[in-house]
């Protein structure tokens, strides 16, 4: 058996048909993509073109939402985002929303979930292992930190429910270069652990950094998808549909 066919065989997220609404606004036509067990695969595009919108779809926060998406081989189409979290699903948004008035640990304490058979469990110690800095500021409030801080602690009480799959929205966009690396560090520490990563993402770079596969959302439709080592050598999809 090849190695595609069997992380097909072991998907933990299977999207397909999904379209998504804003309003009147058609954002998603008929998405279709799929993430294996401790892969990473990178959701990429241009400003505007989706992948938020098909993060937030998949993890229910969208009022608007048709297509099916399936995680661990259930249908969690219609289910509610803290039962898709309660079934192993994490996300870090774009916009952070760490708890300004709680400090680093208390943070982290509000993410914590039960251990789950076959996930990695996490704990304070072990992530702050992995991101030195928030050890050196277990007492800090989260509206006191940096932007790259913050993300790291957005990250690490994501974790704290011991995920079987993380969405990844935009972790480089915003942070200094040393935070980016850590980042990218981190992805390829879960990624060794076994975790499943689907990654938005715009920095090429930074995407083949860390990522095994590769699709190409533009305007909301999926125009591109091969592993990450094609999309990197195919110079008119990169300009087609990533170059600003």
């Amino acid at each position: 058996m090849s190695a595609s066919t069997q992380q097909q065989g072991e998907a933990l997220l299977k999207v397909s048909g999904l379209n998504a609404f804003y309003g009147r606004a058609h954002i998603l036509f008929d998405v279709a993509l799929e993430v294996g067990r401790g892969e990473v695969v990178a959701l990429m595009g241009r400003n505007g073109a989706g992948k938020s919108t098909t993060m937030k779809s998949i993890m229910g926060l969208l009022d608007r939402a048709q297509g099916k998406v399936e995680f661990r081989g259930s249908d969690i189409s219609r289910a509610k985002p803290f039962q898709i979290s309660r079934m192993g699903m994490g996300f870090v948004p774009e916009d952070r929303r760490v708890f300004a008035d709680l400090s680093v640990m208390e943070n982290l304490e509000v993410g914590r979930q039960p251990a789950r058979e076959g996930a990695v469990e996490w704990t304070p110690d072990k992530l702050f292992k992995l991101f030195p800095n928030l050890g050196e500021m277990p007492d800090r409030p989260g509206g006191q930190m940096s932007g790259g801080e913050q993300q790291m602690l957005t990250v690490s009480r994501t974790l704290m429910g011991n995920p079987y799959l993380v969405l990844l929205d935009e972790p480089s966009e915003g942070v200094a270069p040393v935070i980016v690396e850590q980042m990218a560090n981190m992805i390829m520490t879960l990624k060794r652990e076994g975790m499943a990563i689907l990654l938005s993402e715009q920095n090429l770079h930074f995407a083949e950094l860390v990522s095994d596969r590769a699709y190409v959302l533009e305007n909301g439709h999926i125009r591109y998808q091969g592993s990450m080592a094609q999309l990197a050598a195919d110079e008119e999809v990169r300009r087609n549909y990533l170059s600003v």
